[in-house]
């Protein structure tokens, strides 16, 4: 099971940490990744972290987000600043594997709603 939390309403400018708890697997095997999604757009990947630490992020949130992961937790984290209205979405937190052909996510959680508005 995955759940996100952390989720709300927040000035742009602002900060919020978003937490993905997880239970049912062995979290330290699996890369874990955030994505988000608007209405009527594909579901985009904001950042992921692999077993082994290693972090990526798109382009678009660069310098402003920071994936983490307490294993001993099972949790991973997004830490986001700077926030601006188009980073406005649900964010989904995802467990999964990487494979020469890329990220596939196995698990999936529910969601939480981020809004950036003044």
């Amino acid at each position: 099971q995955i759940a996100e939390s952390g989720g709300g309403l927040v000035q742009p400018g602002g900060s919020l940490r978003l937490s993905c708890a997880t239970s049912g697997f062995t979290f330290g095997l699996f890369a874990m990744t955030w994505y988000r999604q608007v209405p009527e757009k594909e579901r985009e990947l904001v950042a992921s972290v692999r077993s082994s630490g290693v972090t990526d992020y798109a382009d678009s949130v660069k310098g402003r987000f920071t994936i983490s992961r307490d294993n001993a937790k099972n949790t991973v984290y997004l830490q986001m600043n700077s926030l601006k209205p188009e980073d406005t979405a649900v964010y989904y937190c995802s467990a999964g594997q990487t494979f020469s052909s890329g990220y596939v996510p196995m698990y999936w959680g529910q969601g939480t709603q981020v809004t950036v508005s003044s």
